[in-house]
């Protein structure tokens, strides 16, 4: 069974107001409704008053937006969202100055505001770049720079030039044996052939080979075999033990491998951060080693070579806090290419449905289990659903929690939580490091979603949209009635020109909305309130996808040519799910299309998914770690009988 290290309750209801008045607005705007009678209530509710105002802001009411916000830092001058979320909207009213100094303030209120620290930094980078531009119109890096600035706030104008002019600048540099000014982990997002991102990834390495010739180490020397009695011995190095996306995937991992064959050794790039994702890692692994104590590359080397160890994982490739030199200096008779191992296969995900005891709950309710017989229109196979539901005696604790903001309530004598207080009622919980203590309540309306629409969900950085995924979701919601695309605000520079593109398109006000970035905890929760993902083609929901397919909800990709936009679809083969993966753009539109006005067959795939978590290998971690060992075993074979590096498919 699973060993995932995160609680999370899905709980999820609707609300609906009962005067006439509210309830009409209600049908035309919603969240609207609901935050203004929150203000009926209490008038001076700075963090309603914030909320209404992203509300505003959605609409594209960015001057009532701004009034908004204005108010509730009035009501709460310590109120560092509500500073970064008047930035955004000033720096969509070209304010800019004043956007940087609210930036400034919510930073001096909170240093580790993120949202905040990036979004200052897109502000200052794009500038920047431009003016450096213009001082010296043939500069590359500042170029090919400025473009990467464009592609995470999705600004595509002039889209097709810029990729162009990008192309020829790589080309270039790859002629006359440059350093390409393009990252090699930033090169999956262009246009570039196979063998250009092959070149740039070689011209890293070749870097990262001159930092180490100076110096001057003797090769190591290896293990040649395997001593009786011992053991295959792995070492895993990586900058994110900790809480990142690689450590919510694979935390049990290392304490999963059988120490009867392996003896597992992490080697850790990063500070110890004080989270549970760090120490756990760090109390599981047979070893576990600080090499953030040990700046110097050679002799960080000298420690893993001096550990024996015969295959070394390189978990960053070219990502941040990466020291690629480690590995040039080849501490280790085997070390595994930094994508064959990438921290997105790993299978071990950070939630687990509902550990809270509801007996409290079930004990004053009417315990329902409803069966049903679903026919999609477009299959010719029935599928049973079943859904157990506890009808409660009443909701009103719930509906006025929701109306009011209130962070909890109590319901037939057990205490239940507003999905959007975990950060406030336990920030443990809300990272996903430990298991919330409460029923958590989630509902559509919390984030300004329609009740009764399809909803279409990506939970990505703006920055794997490209202008052809664009013209694919759009295409389905103009072929989907009653359909929205819901996107996080990941930065939330990107939103203004999101819509603005999708405008161009056709595709209205209120079809595509966007919700804050959240914690982790609420993140994966959240996902269950969508339909349907839609998967960027361009560069696949890695962690995210893992989130989305663990919440029950059915994700659909389109396979690319490179890895990252294959990840999607290995995930949902290993699923049991192969239906959800397209090979063409027209295929990938008439999936999300059939699901989305077939409310039979959208039954039945979210009946599917959701049995699938539990029965597929997806999520089977220890599956996982000892088929790792079987692969790493056959490594070693090849290696001990000098054969040459290949690919292994069996094992």
């Amino acid at each position: 069974m699973m060993d995932y290290q995160c609680v999370v309750v899905y709980t999820i209801v609707s609300i609906t107001t009962q005067e006439e008045d509210i309830e009409k607005l209600s049908q035309k705007n919603g969240a609207v409704a609901a935050y203004l009678r929150a203000l009926n209530l209490s008038p001076n509710h700075a963090v309603v008053h914030g909320n209404l105002a992203c509300v505003y802001y959605e609409q594209g009411l960015i001057d009532l937006a701004i009034d908004t916000y204005r108010r509730a830092i009035e009501l709460q001058p310590n109120f560092p969202d509500a500073y970064c979320n008047l930035a955004n909207a000033l720096k969509e009213k070209g304010q800019v100055s004043e956007a940087e100094e609210c930036y400034n303030t919510a930073l001096r209120l909170c240093p580790s505001h993120a949202d905040s620290l990036n979004n200052l930094a897109n502000i200052k980078r794009e500038q920047s770049y431009r003016t450096a531009l213009k001082l010296k119109p043939d500069f590359p890096d500042a170029y090919c720079n400025l473009a990467h600035c464009l592609q995470i706030v999705c600004d595509w104008t002039d889209y097709d030039a810029r990729m162009k002019k990008l192309v020829a600048i790589v080309g270039e540099q790859l002629e006359r044996n440059r350093l390409p000014s393009v990252h090699p982990h930033h090169s999956m997002l262009y246009p570039l052939s196979h063998e250009y991102r092959r070149a740039i990834a070689n011209r890293h390495a070749n870097l990262c080979m001159e930092k180490i010739n100076v110096l001057h180490k003797q090769p190591y020397k290896y293990p040649t075999e395997v001593q009786p009695g011992s053991r295959l011995r792995v070492g895993y190095v990586s900058s994110d033990f900790g809480n990142h996306p690689t450590s919510h995937l694979m935390q049990s991992i290392p304490g999963m491998h059988d120490r009867a064959n392996v003896e597992i050794f992490c080697y850790a790039l990063s500070p110890d951060d004080g989270t549970t994702f760090r120490s756990k890692i760090a109390r599981e692994a047979e070893h576990f080693i600080d090499l953030s104590q040990i700046p110097c590359n050679g002799k960080a080397a000298d420690r893993i070579n001096q550990d024996g160890i015969h295959i070394l994982v390189n978990m960053n490739g070219y990502t941040k806090g990466a020291r690629n030199e480690i590995f040039a200096l080849r501490p280790a008779p085997i070390q595994d290419n930094p994508k064959l191992l990438n921290s997105d296969n790993f299978k071990d995900n950070v939630a687990l449905i509902n550990t809270t005891d509801l007996n409290p709950v079930i004990e004053s309710a009417e315990v329902l289990t409803v069966k049903e017989m679903v026919k999609p229109a477009t299959t010719k196979e029935s599928v049973e659903v079943a859904v157990t539901v506890a009808q409660l005696p009443s909701t009103a604790p719930i509906e006025s929690m929701i109306q009011t903001g209130q962070a909890q309530a109590t319901v037939n004598g057990l205490l239940v939580q507003n999905g959007l207080a975990t950060t406030q009622m336990n920030n443990k919980a809300a990272t996903g490091e430990e298991p919330p203590k409460n029923i958590l309540i989630t509902t559509r309306k919390q984030y300004g979603l329609p009740e009764d629409a399809v909803i279409y969900c990506n939970f990505n950085q703006l920055y794997k949209i490209d202008p052809s995924t664009l013209q694919m979701w759009c295409n389905i919601l103009k072929r989907v009635p009653k359909s929205v695309v819901w996107l996080l605000r990941f930065p939330a520079h990107g939103e203004t020109n999101i819509l603005a593109q999708a405008q161009q398109l056709g595709v209205g006000p209120g079809r595509i909305i966007f919700s804050n970035v959240a914690a982790k905890e609420e993140h994966v929760r959240r996902g269950q309130l969508a339909d349907v993902c839609l998967d960027t083609p361009l560069c696949n929901g890695h962690t995210t996808g893992m989130d989305v397919l663990w919440a029950g909800t059915p994700m659909i990709t389109l396979s690319g040519e490179t890895l990252a936009s294959r990840v999607a679809a290995s995930q949902l083969h290993c699923l049991g799910t192969p239906e959800l993966v397209a090979t063409t753009r027209l295929e990938y539109e008439d999936i999300a299309c059939k699901l989305g006005n077939d409310r039979e067959y959208l039954k039945a795939m979210r009946a599917k998914v959701w049995k699938a978590r539990t029965e597929s290998p997806l999520f089977d971690c220890r599956t996982y770690a000892h088929n790792l060992e079987l692969l790493f075993k056959r490594m070693w074979e090849k290696q001990s009988a000098a054969q040459k590096p290949d690919h292994i498919t069996e094992w």
